[in-house]
Parts: structure tokens; sequence; C-alpha cells
């Protein structure tokens, strides 16, 4: 067995047998109700085919979302008077502290694990999972491997944004 035959077996182990109820959470947060009022808090007003975009979900599901936010009171849901076509969403002041509370909690729960785990081994993980995120987005299953020129430009790029964020 390859060292890569051997990392998939053990990716797939640890996503299977090994998923911690934090990672179920943060899983579910990036797909509906927490994500979209972290975007608001982040972002502002914006449309829900923003939000849509934002999430890569569809229209429906965002739909869907925004209608159970909305009745817990933590969006409104309003006409852009400058495009009827539009609607605009935005965050009550509860939409906003429940959004602003998940986010703390989170925060405080990933910064004691990185504490645990020390900055040598933090830093290590973030730059191999960043490499890893890159990976597996370039490679889709069922589709043609991408070429190393189209490997280089994606960490090109990625380098120069890093960089202009720095600056």
């Amino acid at each position: 067995m390859t060292f890569a035959d051997e990392g998939y077996q053990q990716l797939i182990h640890l996503a299977a047998e090994k998923h911690s109820e934090m990672m179920n959470r943060m899983s579910r947060d990036m797909k509906g109700e927490p994500f979209v009022l972290a975007q608001l808090g982040h972002n502002g007003t914006m449309t829900p085919s923003e939000l849509a975009s934002g999430l890569g979900s569809s229209s429906a599901r965002i739909s869907a979302v925004l209608s159970s936010l909305e009745k817990k009171g933590l969006i409104t849901r309003d006409i852009d008077h400058e495009d009827r076509r539009n609607i605009l969403v935005t965050l009550t002041e509860a939409g906003r502290e429940i959004g602003k509370q998940r986010h703390e909690e989170m925060h405080s729960a990933l910064c004691w694990v990185f504490e645990q785990m020390g900055e040598r081994k933090t830093k290590q993980f973030i730059k191999l999972m960043t490499e890893f995120t890159t990976y597996t987005t370039l490679c889709q299953p069922g589709q043609p491997r991408p070429s190393e020129e189209e490997i280089a430009e994606v960490f090109h790029q990625q380098r120069m944004k890093a960089a202009s964020t720095k600056t």
C-alpha cells in the first residue's frame, strides 16, 4: 500500500468515525442559518442571490433558511427601493447578537484547540490544511487532473492574495 492509499484510508476513517461534535457543528454552520448570520454580520445587507453564491447553495435552500430566520426575528427582508426587483436581507438586533455569540463561541473553542496544539503545530496545520483544501478544490472525482501549470497558477494567486492582505 502506498503512502497515498494509507493517507486516504486514514482520512476516511477520521471523517467517518472520529468526527467530533465541534467539527459537525462547524460543518452545519457553513451550510445554514449560522452562515447566513455570519455573512450578514460581516457584509451588512445582502440579497438572497449574494447569500446563495457565498454559501454555494441553491436559491431554494437560501429561501428556506431566510424564512426560518425571519420567523425567529433574526432578519428582515425588504424590497430594494432603488431596484424593486431585489430583496434586501438585513440582520435584526437579535440576529446580530446571536451571530456575535456563535462567532465568539466558535472562536473560543478553536483558540483553545490551537493553544493545546501549540504555535508551531498550529502554523503547520494551517499551512497543510490550506494546501490540502487547494488541491481538493482543483481535483474533482471523475474529472481530469489539473496540469502542473494550472496548479502553479492557483498557488501563485493564493500567494499574491496573501501578500496583498498583509499590506
